[in-house]
C-alpha cells in the first residue's frame, strides 16, 4: 500500500524549491486568465465561420469535455499537488514514457499558444495604429511580460489577477448590455434570436461544420488545466484547488455560452465568422460611441493575460522536465526569488516563431500558429483522461483512504472524455484549416519517442 505514496513523494521531493505564494483567488484567476483569451475573443470568429449558429452546440460539447477534464484533474491534484501536475501523474501511473511525452507535448503546445496570443496582440494594435509592423508590438509586449514572470510568483499572481478582473468585468458588462439590446430590440430590427435561423438555418454547414467548430472550442477552453500546474505554488493546495476548479468551470461555461449566444443574436453569423473579433463587431452594431475601442482594449488585455499565464505554465513544465532528468539541468535551477529563469527564457521560443511568421505570412499567421499548437494540447487532454483511469484503479487497488474529491460514474465519464478527444484529433485531418495539426504533431511525437527511448530511458 505504501509503495504508491513513497513512489510519488520522490517526484514531489525533486520538484521542491518553488515558493508557495498563490491564494485560492489568484489560482482561479490564473485558470480564467489562461482560458478566457484569444480563443473566445478572436477564435470564436473562426468557429462561427465553420458552424454558423450551431457553434453554440460546438462550444457546449467543448464545455462538456472541459468539465470532465477538470473533474479528473481536480481528483488527482487534491491527492498530489505538485508543479509537475499531469506530467508527473502520467509518469507515475502510466509510465515514464507517458510522463516524458505529456510534459514535452504540453510544453511545446503552450509555447506555441504564447505565439498565437502575441500574434493576436499585434492584430489588435492595428485597430489604433493601422499599418504598423506586427513584429514591433510582438517584441514590445513580450519584453514586458517576460519581466513580470522573471520577478516573482507573487508579482505574476497580482498582475494576472488584475488582467483577469478587467476581462471578467468587461464580459459581464457585455452580457448585460447585449441582453438589454436583444430584449429591447424593436420589431423589424436586425438584432434578435431570429438571427439563429435566418440565414440557412441553425446548421448552415451541417453537422460536420458544427463538429469542426468543436476543434476551435477546445482551443478556446485550453488553459483550464493550468490551475493544476499552479497547485505546486498554492498556499493551501487542497482548499485552493477544489475552490478554483469549481469557480473556473462555472464562470467559463457561463461566459462562453452567454457571450456567444448574445453575439449571434446581435451580429448575423455570416458577418461574425472570420478574422475579425466578433466582440468588436457586436459593439459596433450596438452603436455606442467609443465602445468598439474599449472592447478592443479589453481583448488586448485578454490576450496579454493569457500570454502571461502561458509563460508561467511553460516555465513550470520545463522546470519539472529538468528536475526529472529529462531536460538540461540549468532549466531546473531557481533564482533567489524562486523563479526558474532559464526555463522562462527557453519558453520564449513561441514568441520568436510568431515574430518570424508575422513577417512571412502577415495574413494567415494566427490560424497557422493555432493549427500547429493544437496537437500537443489535444494529446495532453486525452492523456489526462487516460492517466485518471490508471490513477483511480491504482488508488482503489492499493487500499488508500477515500479521495476527498471524486468525479461521478467512473470509469464511464473518464472513457467518454478520452474517446471524444481522440475523435476530435482524428477530425483535424479532414479539416483544411487544421491539416497542419496532425502533419506536424505526429512526426513530433515520433521524434519525442525516439529521443526518449535512445537517450533518456538509458539514464
Amino acid at each position: 500500500m505504501n509503495h504508491n505514496k513513497s513512489g510519488f513523494s520522490a517526484i514531489v521531493e525533486r520538484e521542491t524549491g518553488l515558493h508557495r505564494g498563490l491564494s485560492s483567488g489568484q489560482m482561479s484567476m490564473i485558470a480564467i486568465g489562461g482560458a478566457v483569451g484569444t480563443g473566445l475573443f478572436l477564435g470564436s470568429g473562426f468557429a462561427i465561420g465553420f458552424a454558423g449558429p450551431s457553434v453554440l452546440v460546438s462550444y457546449a460539447i467543448g464545455a462538456l469535455i472541459a468539465m470532465l477534464l477538470i473533474g479528473c484533474l481536480a481528483e488527482m491534484t487534491v491527492a498530489h499537488p505538485t508543479s509537475g501536475s499531469f506530467g508527473s501523474y502520467a509518469e507515475h501511473y502510466v509510465g515514464p514514457w507517458a510522463g516524458f511525452s505529456v510534459r514535452y507535448s504540453y510544453w511545446s503546445s503552450i509555447v506555441l499558444a504564447v505565439g498565437t496570443e502575441v500574434t493576436a496582440v499585434a492584430l489588435y494594435m492595428q485597430y489604433w495604429f493601422p499599418g504598423t509592423p506586427a513584429w514591433l508590438w510582438i517584441v514590445l509586449f513580450s519584453a514586458c511580460l517576460i519581466l513580470v514572470n522573471a520577478m516573482s510568483v507573487n508579482i505574476f499572481g497580482n498582475v494576472e489577477y488584475l488582467f483577469s478582473t478587467i476581462k471578467i468585468a468587461a464580459i459581464v458588462l457585455f452580457i448585460l448590455l447585449g441582453a438589454y439590446m436583444v430584449y429591447a430590440a424593436p420589431e423589424g430590427s436586425p438584432i434578435g434570436f431570429k438571427n439563429y435561423v435566418g440565414d440557412r438555418g441553425f446548421f448552415p454547414h451541417g453537422s460536420s461544420g458544427m463538429w469542426a467548430g468543436v476543434i476551435v472550442s477546445i482551443f478556446s477552453y485550453l488553459g483550464i488545466e493550468m490551475v493544476a500546474v499552479a497547485a505546486g505554488e498554492a498556499r493551501d493546495p487542497q482548499q485552493a484547488i477544489t475552490g478554483a476548479f469549481r469557480a473556473t468551470m462555472l464562470r467559463l461555461v457561463v461566459f462562453y455560452m452567454l457571450t456567444l449566444g448574445l453575439m449571434l443574436a446581435i451580429v448575423p453569423w455570416a458577418a461574425a465568422g472570420g478574422g475579425n473579433s466578433p466582440f468588436v463587431m457586436a459593439m459596433q452594431a450596438l452603436h455606442i460611441p467609443g465602445a468598439a475601442g474599449v472592447i478592443n482594449f479589453v481583448i488586448l488585455v485578454a490576450a496579454l493575460s493569457s500570454m502571461n499565464s502561458q509563460l508561467y505554465i511553460t516555465t513550470r513544465t520545463m522546470f519539472s522536465l529538468s528536475r526529472a532528468g529529462q531536460a538540461p539541468k540549468r532549466f531546473g535551477m531557481l533564482s533567489k526569488r524562486g523563479v526558474p529563469v532559464a526555463a522562462l527564457m527557453l519558453s520564449c521560443v513561441g514568441i520568436a516563431l510568431a515574430t518570424v511568421l508575422s513577417v512571412l505570412f502577415p495574413d494567415g499567421s494566427f490560424m497557422l500558429m493555432m493549427a500547429i499548437s493544437m496537437f500537443g494540447a489535444m494529446f495532453t487532454w486525452m492523456m489526462i483522461f487516460v492517466t485518471h483511469y490508471f490513477f483511480r484503479r491504482s488508488w482503489t487497488r492499493e487500499g488508500h483512504a477515500p479521495l476527498p474529491f471524486r468525479i461521478w460514474a467512473f470509469p464511464w465519464l473518464t472513457m467518454l472524455g478520452a474517446g471524444l478527444m481522440l475523435a476530435i484529433m482524428v477530425t483535424t485531418a479532414f479539416t483544411k484549416e487544421f491539416a497542419m495539426t496532425l502533419m506536424t504533431g505526429l512526426p513530433f511525437m515520433l521524434a519525442l519517442s525516439v529521443m526518449y527511448f535512445f537517450w533518456y530511458r538509458k539514464r
